[in-house]
């Protein structure tokens, strides 16, 4: 199985600026992508930025020229660089990952997920 590890959420100013990190470890062969979701209180959840192993990139509009998404392929981590924090960015963040299984399926797999708060 896989298991996701995150680290980094808290509290900040709106304005502000947090990093989350997320490592993955066990069967992690196969990897189509890494990232990062989020789900606000009484909201889905949604996605925040992916990465996939060949490096290309996907953010929600929301969030795109404040976040960067980047990923370090040998250690099997994604980070999350947030900037220009808004109260609308609360939410829990949750790191996923997306694996190659058999007969071309894939499956997904979640983090525990971190509290990330903004504060006006």
């Amino acid at each position: 199985q896989v298991q996701l590890a995150e680290s980094g959420g808290g509290l900040v100013q709106s304005g502000g600026s947090l990093r989350l990190s997320c490592t993955a470890s066990g069967s992690i062969a196969s990897i189509v992508s890494m990232g990062w979701y989020r789900q606000a209180p009484g909201k889905q959840r949604e996605l925040v930025a992916t990465v996939t192993t060949g490096g290309v990139t996907d953010y929600s509009d929301s969030v795109k020229d404040r976040f960067t998404v980047s990923r370090d392929n040998a250690k099997n981590t994604v980070d999350l660089q947030m900037n220009s924090l808004k109260p609308d960015d609360s939410a829990v963040y949750y790191c996923h990952l997306k694996r190659w299984e058999k007969y071309f399926r894939t499956s997904d797999y979640w983090g525990q997920g971190t509290q990330v708060t903004v504060s006006s």
